[in-house]
């Protein structure tokens, strides 16, 4: 029967450190960085860069291109309701379109004023905007008088549903108290803002004036309604 052989200890510590000393050699040489390439990185992150950080104001971001205000997760459901363009205007109206007529005049301190009444004639919607175009003329058609001149208002659009009117003012000092030099006109030719036909239109309130002193026809823009 064999005896059996009792190591010494110094004899199994040997192997046993340099085993240890090489797992940890082997290991701080796969964790560190290498002096000659990028770092390792961490398994299941990327190393891209996608810009510089940007502060998180907890606002939603809008700029050129966007549409509205990025999702957040917080806000509430889609509900599939249109969307309506504030500020969209209708066509504007055409000649075509339109009916003229010469309101009902009111008195003024030594002036004569007449409202120009627009219709709309048609089923659809449709804007005026501006001043009207307008001219005497006599039985010939030729135009008595110089251009009326514009005051000084602020245009602003006018939508007109069907059978609704707007206005704008004509008005001149009365003849009979500046002097000036009058004629009869047959008609008024009306022309909406940016037409090029008129509407002739009767004239039967009485002289204009057409030349001397204070002779100067007005016009207002348009505003809602029929002046009257």
């Amino acid at each position: 029967m064999g005896r059996a052989r009792t190591l010494h200890p110094s004899h199994r510590a040997t192997p046993l450190v340099s085993a240890l000393a090489l797992v940890t050699l082997l290991a701080g040489c796969a964790g560190g960085a290498d002096s000659t390439g990028p770092a390792q990185t961490p398994a299941g992150t990327s190393s891209r860069t996608t810009g510089p950080p940007t502060a998180d104001t907890g606002s939603p971001t809008t700029g050129p291109g966007t549409t509205g205000p990025a999702a957040t997760g917080t806000g509430p459901a889609d509900t599939g309701s249109p969307v309506t363009q504030s500020g969209a205007a209708a066509p504007r109206c055409h000649t075509s379109e339109l009916r003229a007529r010469i309101g009902r005049p009111s008195p003024g301190a030594g002036q004569r004023n007449f409202p120009i009444v627009l219709t709309n004639t048609t089923d659809r919607t449709c804007t005026v905007r501006g001043y009207p175009g307008a001219a005497f003329v006599d039985a010939s058609g030729k135009q008595l008088g110089p251009d009326p001149k514009r005051s000084p208002d602020t245009p602003t659009a006018v939508t007109l549903a069907p059978r609704r009117s707007t206005w704008a003012g004509l008005s001149f000092a009365s003849p009979e108290i500046s002097g000036a030099r009058t004629a009869l006109p047959a008609a008024l030719l009306v022309t909406p803002p940016d037409e090029r036909e008129s509407i002739e239109v009767a004239w039967t309130a009485g002289e204009v004036p057409v030349a001397g002193n204070e002779s100067s026809v007005r016009l207002t823009v348009f505003q809602p309604g029929t002046g009257g």
